[in-house]
């Protein structure tokens, strides 16, 4: 299962890049809000950082307004993804985008019915918003396994499940036995995906017990 970052926030970017746990990005116009200054000098680095696709999202909610922007975030590199809102306009603009040859994320995803359209109208991504769904008393992962359901019923859909509105590492995990394509994680969920307090006791012990090794002969090496 991939692994994206959501966020504009360059220093998480690189942070997790250097790591190599990254493989792609997705952003929104709140994620660029977020973080202030321009985010034509954001996005023209982020896709320099990430060799993976990067998701940048239109603002338009017309056609013509998405398909100008569209092509426009295109701009700043081969690996960007036009991300576009699960409308009529939305579909409509990725089945365009897609018959030349630009990748699409259809965002906003909250039924199966959505993401099977979206996959019908060319997307390369869909991104079903689990979270959200949890928030309202839905279960947000069901959603995961009925697209996963029928996408796989249908080999010629190649579009790739990207679960999204990720609130903790259970999501991740519950994603990843689904057999979902990519997730994509706020930089904190990533950092709790590392801890675990055994691990922490365990070098601990095992530095406390070195230094005892060390103290009885204090030129020893590893």
């Amino acid at each position: 299962m991939k692994i994206f970052l959501d966020t504009a926030n360059l220093e998480s970017i690189k942070k997790f890049n250097d790591m190599g746990l990254l493989d792609g990005i997705t952003t929104n116009p709140s994620l660029m809000s977020k973080e202030g200054g321009n985010p034509k000098d954001a996005m023209e680095e982020i896709t320099k950082i990430i060799k993976g696709d990067v998701s940048l999202e239109v603002i338009s909610t017309e056609y013509s307004g998405m398909m100008e922007e569209g092509k426009r975030l295109r701009q700043y590199g081969d690996n960007v993804v036009v991300k576009v809102p699960m409308t009529p306009d939305g579909l409509k603009a990725c089945r365009s985008f897609s018959s030349e040859g630009i990748p699409v994320n259809v965002t906003l995803i909250f039924s199966a019915n959505q993401a099977l359209l979206a996959a019908k109208s060319g997307a390369k991504y869909v991104s079903p918003f689990i979270g959200r769904l949890d928030d309202i008393g839905q279960d947000g992962m069901k959603l995961i396994q009925d697209i996963k359901d029928i996408f796989k019923n249908y080999p010629e859909l190649k579009t790739q499940i990207l679960v999204a509105s990720i609130r903790h590492p259970v999501h991740v995990v519950d994603a990843a036995k689904i057999g979902a394509d990519v997730v994509t994680l706020p930089p904190a969920v990533l950092d709790k995906m590392m801890l675990h307090p055994l691990t922490k006791i365990g070098l601990e012990n095992f530095l406390a017990d070195w230094d005892k090794l060390k103290s009885g002969n204090p030129n020893i090496k590893i």
